[in-house]
């Protein structure tokens, strides 16, 4: 059998190779020599370990073998030059140094210049005088309306031109109602000399986001005029899906963040914000006012609606001096709070069955007796309206508070009266001092409550009212609801 190799065929068994059929006698080699080179060129180490048996045949081999290497790579290495010896550059001065100077890089500080600049020849002729502009045009920010005068100087005006300017303005509104901030266009004119200011030829500021004034000179005096701006009160409406994020969603759809931030806060007053579904649709009505010139400022947000799976319409409405939210029936959220003590002190009897300190038989105690200094401040424990301030029998000089909802409260035996009838208070305020008048036997204060007319325990009563509109209120309401809901969806 043969076998094909690089250079031929051989036999299996090495038998002469043929070569175009005949045969090449092949040189006779020992066997044996051949195995026996081998190994000893595969026993001999020429890079043996020189911290192992050191002294021994093989280290000095490998001792050889190092020393060998390093006289290779000294009479191999490249031949060492002499430095080359050069004049230093002379030090630049006067144009030189000035022409050089604009093309380096170096530290503001240190007087580098941008671009390139041509140093000074003999032909520059320094001036004797510099030339002013015939006008310049300047900016000024007020920093409170009646340091308008101050402003104007500041910018270069003189200061019986800033006083006069500052007077035309307060002729046509009040000087404290310009914002800090606002910002003075100026144009100053030519000066006779140098050592004046110059005199003002023009001024224009935006006074008010719905007026601008322009005051020009005409002969020796200025000239006011206000030129009124045109005001759209249109309200910005914008509606969305809620996504994963009503927050993230409403911002992305160009809704201010106090306003998304009210938003939640009057729908969380109604039901979890957390119910509020991927699917649900919002809708926000927020105030806004566009002026002819372009400017826009947005205000509160006046409705909160939701649409879809979750289901809620909101409006801010004024009521007793205060924003609240009603939904579309006028009526308001809910709102509870435990009834607070009208006064620090002790309680020295509570309510139910006594024997009166006074009369001397047993009969019912419809309220709490609070012992405390005589003319400690008495406070009203929820907002509501005086019913009655008085003197009322027993009870001595007697308050009743009404706090809707069939709710009532009264404070007896005051030394003194702080509120009228009829008179609005408010949680907190105080409404008369401790005393000791009627049918009393010391400083003390006798809290009562009623519900719907029925004396009940002041200390196991939570307070719960809801604001519902009616009359010329739920009138004015409904007519904002429609006037609210006819506004269109923002593009």
């Amino acid at each position: 059998m043969f076998l094909r190799n690089d250079h031929g065929l051989e036999n299996a068994g090495g038998a002469a190779a043929l070569s175009f059929g005949r045969a090449i006698p092949a040189a006779p080699v020992p066997a044996g020599l051949l195995v026996r080179l081998r190994d000893r060129l595969t026993d001999i180490d020429l890079v043996p370990d020189l911290g192992q048996n050191i002294g021994s045949a093989e280290w000095w081999r490998g001792a050889a073998t190092c020393a060998g290497l390093i006289a290779i790579t000294i009479a191999l290495r490249p031949p060492v030059l002499p430095p080359i010896v050069a004049p230093a550059p002379e030090v630049l001065t006067g144009a030189d140094w000035d022409e050089a100077r604009s093309h380096a890089i170096s530290a503001l500080a240190l007087g580098a210049t941008s671009g390139r600049r041509m140093a000074p020849t003999a032909q520059v002729v320094p001036l004797t005088d510099t030339p002013e502009r015939p006008s310049l045009d300047l900016s000024a920010t007020l920093g409170s309306g009646p340091g308008m005068a101050a402003a104007l100087e500041r910018a270069g005006v003189g200061d019986g031109e800033a006083r006069r300017i500052a007077e035309l303005v307060a002729a046509h509104m009040p000087l404290a109602d310009l914002k800090p901030g606002t910002q003075l266009a100026l144009t100053l004119g030519r000066r006779e000399n140098k050592a004046d200011a110059r005199p003002l030829d023009a001024l224009e500021f935006r006074a008010r986001f719905d007026l601008s004034m322009q005051v020009a000179r005409t002969g020796g005096d200025f000239a006011l005029t206000a030129v009124p701006i045109a005001i759209d009160h249109t309200p910005l409406r914008i509606q969305g899906r809620v996504g994963s994020s009503l927050y993230r969603s409403a911002r992305a759809a160009g809704v201010p963040a106090k306003a998304v931030e009210s938003f939640l806060r009057s729908i969380a007053s109604r039901m979890p914000v957390s119910r509020i579904g991927a699917d649900t649709q919002f809708d926000m009505i927020v105030e806004r006012a566009r002026a002819a010139t372009g400017e826009v400022q947005l205000g509160q947000l006046q409705y909160a609606g939701l649409s879809g799976p979750t289901k809620l319409q909101l409006m801010r409405f004024e009521k007793d001096g205060k924003d609240q939210w009603f939904d579309a029936k006028g009526v308001g959220a809910k709102s509870s709070s435990g009834a607070m003590m009208p006064v620090a002190g002790r309680l020295t009897s509570s309510f139910g069955m006594r024997r009166h300190p006074v009369l001397g038989y047993a009969r019912m105690h419809k309220g709490l007796d609070i012992a405390a200094p005589s003319g400690a401040p008495i406070r009203a424990p929820m907002d509501g309206v005086v019913q009655m301030a008085g003197w009322a029998g027993g009870y001595g000089k007697f308050v009743k508070l009404s706090h809707g909802g069939g709710m009532a409260t009264g404070f007896g035996h005051m030394s003194r009266i702080a509120v009228a009838s009829g008179a609005r208070v408010s949680k907190g305020q105080v409404i008369g001092y401790v005393g000791s008048t009627g049918m009393s036997t010391g400083p003390h204060l006798h809290y009562e409550l009623w519900k719907n007319g029925v004396p009940i325990n002041p200390g196991k009563v939570t307070f719960e009212s809801v604001q519902q509109l009616s009359g010329g209120a739920l009138a004015a309401f409904r007519t904002k609801f429609a006037r609210l809901m006819a506004v269109p969806t923002a593009d």
